[in-house]
Formats: structure tokens, sequence, C-alpha cells
């Protein structure tokens, strides 16, 4: 079952995550995020690692082995047949870039499918919380199934025109709202943590509001204040309403979308900060020996 529910009892679960893999996908778009959810310990200080990991992860795939644009191979755990039938399961679907976006798009072929699917899911049952993770190029697949229409998301730079016009398409096919395209490392929609009670000292989070100007810190780093325990989605006592989360878009599904390559890597980091604990967020950066760039929440509410 989902590890991630609306209530605070019971032992910590793992995190279900499912990469959507396609043809010509780019082999850090995977290798990154992979290595940073790999390293994610519920209680960094377990001597006993294995029993602590915070994040499985599985691959669904077109094929059994599917290979990047790089010539890097990974076998598929399931096809796209078998990844729909378990969709529920998971927690986060994180969607890859790569040059082999264009021909998914052309073929409208998966992970299209899933990632509507994937919604669907969310806005019959809002209760569970559910991410998805497009990185650099992927962003387009969203785009195109109409997943970012009234949000706010980035890409790589060399295709901000190229998303916006996407976007621009998507609206005008049912006359829903636009999205506005940022120049960020990282842009999170319907942020789910309690954002405490005062949110310009929450440590995950550079806060913009969708016009682009930044909130009263104009831009500076939140100062720490780490939540204490295991589990940053089992402490943070959200006291959203399963009517007022239906109100959000998608059902209220957190959606993270990323620059190039690399951004990867600071989205991921925050997926750790927001669902285990911003300890284990720091020690994974320091472990890896990568500096944590922090990218934006846009409009978010305090659950």
């Amino acid at each position: 079952m989902s590890a991630i529910a609306d209530n605070n009892d019971g032992p910590v679960e793992t995190v279900q995550v499912l990469f959507a893999l396609y043809p010509g996908y780019n082999t850090l778009d995977v290798a990154g995020p992979l290595e940073v959810l790999s390293r994610s310990l519920h209680n960094s200080k377990d001597k006993a690692p294995a029993a602590s990991k915070a994040f499985k992860v599985q691959f669904a795939g077109t094929a059994a082995a599917m290979t990047s644009v790089q010539g890097l191979t990974i076998k598929a755990d399931m096809d796209y047949e078998d990844a729909n039938d378990e969709l529920e399961d998971f927690d986060v679907i994180i969607v890859p870039g790569g040059e082999g976006v264009f021909d998914v798009l052309k073929n409208k072929s998966e992970p299209l499918g899933l990632l509507s699917k994937y919604v669907e899911l969310q806005e019959k049952n809002p209760a569970k919380e559910r991410t998805v993770l497009a990185v650099d190029i992927g962003t387009l697949l969203l785009a195109q199934q109409g997943m970012l229409e009234g949000l706010a998301a980035t890409t790589h730079p060399d295709y901000y025109t190229r998303l916006e016009q996407a976007c621009q398409e998507a609206s005008s096919r049912d006359l829903s709202m636009r999205t506005d395209v940022m120049e960020e490392r990282y842009v999170v929609n319907n942020a789910r943590f309690d954002l405490g009670e005062n949110p310009d000292d929450n440590p995950y989070i550079i806060r913009k509001a969708r016009g682009g100007d930044d909130d009263k810190t104009q831009g500076g780093r939140r100062k720490s204040i780490a939540r204490k325990g295991s589990n940053a989605w089992q402490e943070s006592r959200r006291r959203e309403s399963i009517a007022r989360r239906t109100k959000l878009p998608l059902g209220g599904m957190r959606i993270i979308t990323t620059g190039g390559v690399t951004a990867g890597l600071d989205a991921s980091l925050y997926l750790v900060g927001s669902l285990v604990s911003h300890e284990s967020a720091l020690e994974v950066a320091r472990v890896i020996q990568y500096s944590w760039v922090k990218g934006v929440t846009v409009d978010a509410i305090d659950v």
C-alpha cells in the first residue's frame, strides 16, 4: 500500500517510487535521483541502514531492457501494462528527460497514458499523497497531458519556449488556465507538508509567487528548523481536509519539475526533505559531496 497516508500512526513505511522509462532517456536524469533516493534513510544514524531505507525504487519500461541516449541499459522491473495495474501502490513517479521524449510525444506512447491514469487516481482519492517528479525535458510530457494547467513549471533553459508553447496548446484544448514557466532550479506545486507557523523559517523552500516576485526574504535561504524524528510526512500534523485537497489542481498531487540534468539531484533532495526528513536530505548531500541548490515552492499553502 502507499507509504504516505493521512495519519501519523503505525510503523514507518518505505516510499514506493516508479521510474517511467522510455527509449532514449538521459542517464543522469535517472542515475541522479536514484543515487539520492537509494542513500536516504529514515534514521541517518542507523547502524543497520538496510532496515532504515526510506525509498524502494522500481523501473517500468516499454521493453525488458531500456537503453539511454548515452548507452546505459537498465532492466525494467515491469512493463507498462503491469505498471498501470499496480499504479495505486506507488507514491512517486519520476519521469526523466532525454531525446526520446520527442518520440514519445510524436507517437503518444508511454509513459503518457500512465501519467494520465495517475492523475485520475489522485482525483478519485485525494486522501493519498502522490508526487510526480519530471526531470529536465521530461516536463514536456506533463505539459502534453495537461498536467501543468494552472500551475508553474520549469525545464531545461533551451526548452523554455517549447514548454510555453506546449502548455498553451494544452490549455487551448479545454480552455483551462495558463501555465507559468519559471527560470528556476526546480519548481514545486501543491506542497503537501506542514509549512510551519512561520513559513519564512521553513528549511525546504525558497518561496515565490507565480508572478515571479520573491516573498519578504527576497530570495534568501530559509534558516534550518529541521524537524526531529524519522519521517517528515509522519510528523507534520497535516490539517488540510479532504474537501480542501480536492479543490487543489490534480486533486492535490505534488508536481515537481526541474531544469537541466543536475537539477534532478536538487529536486530529489527536496523530495527526501519533504517525505523523510530534512536531516536525511542534508546527510545524503554530505555523503555524495553535493551542494544542494534550493528551488521554489509556488503559492504554497499551509496544509
